[in-house]
């Protein structure tokens, strides 16, 4: 397969891919609510930033060691699924905003909570600690990979689907910062981070649980 073609297969996978609900949209859509554009921006260059692990580690045929370990499987399933429910839980405990200047900011002047590094590293976190990711990126890679394939080819596709993950979620953002949609969750933003926070957790629980 050459490179346009390859680049065709895997934009077309791996854009519905990423617009599908899961972890990384809830934890864009709860950093943005809480801490503002620059943080949802930063929480999705930290998802984007994540699939370079996934992509690595296909490319050098370990996704599918991985697929087929059990033991492998459950440690990555622990681990993700415990960080998706230590995350939840912090949003579970979400209190209400007080009153006052911070109340009043436009979603482009809110004070990120979180370091700039912090925001990125959750958002890679997220994204690294998937369980489902060396199934999907086996079956992806499966398709578009050959032994004969020049690195410069594998690293193009690499690059290629972070900037479609990093596309996708910075929409995201710029949705929910819009000052006339932001501004309907604003006054219930604590119930809001309850929300994606419970959500978090059942999707901490049902990785934890899945079978497969």
């Amino acid at each position: 397969m050459d490179l346009w073609q390859g680049l065709l297969l895997i934009s077309s996978i791996h854009l519905l891919a990423a617009a599908s609900p899961g972890p990384d949209f809830v934890m864009v859509s709860q950093q943005t609510l809480s801490n503002g554009r620059k943080a949802g921006f930063l929480c999705s260059l930290g998802i984007a930033l994540g699939l370079s692990v996934h992509i690595l580690y296909s490319s050098f045929g370990l996704a599918a060691v991985i697929a087929n370990s059990a033991t492998a499987l459950w440690v990555i399933k622990i681990l993700g699924g415990s960080y998706l429910i230590y995350l939840g839980i912090k949003g579970l405990l979400a209190k209400a905003a007080t009153m006052g200047s911070d109340a009043e900011t436009t979603p482009t002047e809110a004070v990120t909570k979180h370091s700039a590094a912090k925001s990125i590293g959750i958002g890679f976190l997220c994204n690294a600690l998937n369980p489902k990711a060396p199934v999907y990126f086996v079956s992806l890679f499966t398709l578009v990979l050959s032994p004969d394939m020049p690195l410069y080819q594998l690293a193009v596709y690499g690059i290629w689907m972070m900037m479609i993950q990093l596309g996708w979620f910075s929409t995201v953002v710029l949705l929910l910062s819009n000052p006339v949609v932001n501004g309907r969750f604003k006054r219930a933003s604590h119930w809001i981070d309850r929300v994606l926070g419970g959500a978090m957790v059942l999707l901490g629980v049902k990785v934890m649980a899945s079978q497969g």
